[in-house]
């Protein structure tokens, strides 16, 4: 089972997944030497502390600020925490390396609703807080889009599938 399988099965509540696209990330950046390349950028699963390190060294932003920006808007963040669909586009999976359509004034939305980079960590079932905390331990996933607004998703630990 790979760590991300593990993250996504509840099974590494310490860690955080920080995943950074291809056109976001600088080609020498020490991120890429820290994380898993994947087609459209790195992923990074590492220790809480460490994950909100690296997300601020790779974003020039906190990563708790980021997350609580991003909740003010629902999006779908993919199960593989790599690509989206901004609540601000045409709603269109759009993977991380699409681009950001800055060079063509023309450029059509899918472009425009690229995934630059995502923040995810999950949380133990809580019976106390009740609704979806009573059902399972919970992934909170952020995005951030190339049209420059952020926005979250959160489901049930086993309760999604793409």
């Amino acid at each position: 089972m790979s760590n991300l399988d593990e993250f996504l099965a509840g099974e590494r509540l310490d860690d955080v997944v920080f995943f950074v696209s291809d056109a976001y990330l600088d080609d020498d950046s020490r991120l890429r030497s820290v994380g898993t390349e994947t087609d459209d950028g790195v992923r990074l699963i590492l220790d809480g502390e460490t994950g909100r390190s690296a997300f601020e060294a790779g974003t020039g932003m906190g990563a708790m600020e980021f997350a609580k920006t991003a909740m003010g808007a629902d999006g779908e963040i993919a199960r593989s925490l790599d690509g989206g669909v901004c609540p601000f586009g045409d709603g269109e999976r759009v993977d991380g390396d699409a681009g950001s359509g800055d060079d063509d004034p023309d450029a059509d939305s899918e472009t425009d609703h690229a995934v630059q980079f995502v923040f995810a960590f999950a949380e133990a079932q809580n019976d106390e807080v009740g609704g979806l905390y009573a059902d399972g331990d919970v992934v909170h996933a952020y995005a951030h889009c190339t049209c420059g607004e952020s926005y979250s998703h959160k489901w049930v630990v086993g309760e999604r599938d793409e």
